[in-house]
């Protein structure tokens, strides 16, 4: 059985700047994501349906609702975290 082991990044402390950052790459997150959706035949629907390739989630990221961006952040967030983590600097 596949246990996961992410990095631990809570002690990463990002900046004001930087937390302006993640928000945007969390935007960049969806766009990549619906681009990659809508390649493979997906398209808007009331509800997801995984047959029809149907989401809700088809919408620009301003109109996602706040669950779904908030996963969205914190793929962002963790990616920074891990970079600054591994010892890179973001100037």
């Amino acid at each position: 059985m596949y246990t996961p082991h992410p990095l631990d990044t809570k002690d990463v402390m990002l900046s004001d700047e930087i937390l302006e950052l993640t928000e945007k790459i969390a935007e960049n997150v969806h766009e990549v994501w619906a681009s990659g959706r809508i390649a493979e035949g997906w398209t808007y629907g009331e509800t997801r349906d995984d047959e029809k390739k149907t989401t809700p989630c088809l919408v620009p990221y301003s109109e996602l609702p706040e669950s779904e961006k908030e996963y969205d952040r914190n793929t962002a967030m963790e990616t920074i975290r891990t970079i600054i983590k591994l010892g890179y600097k973001i100037v």
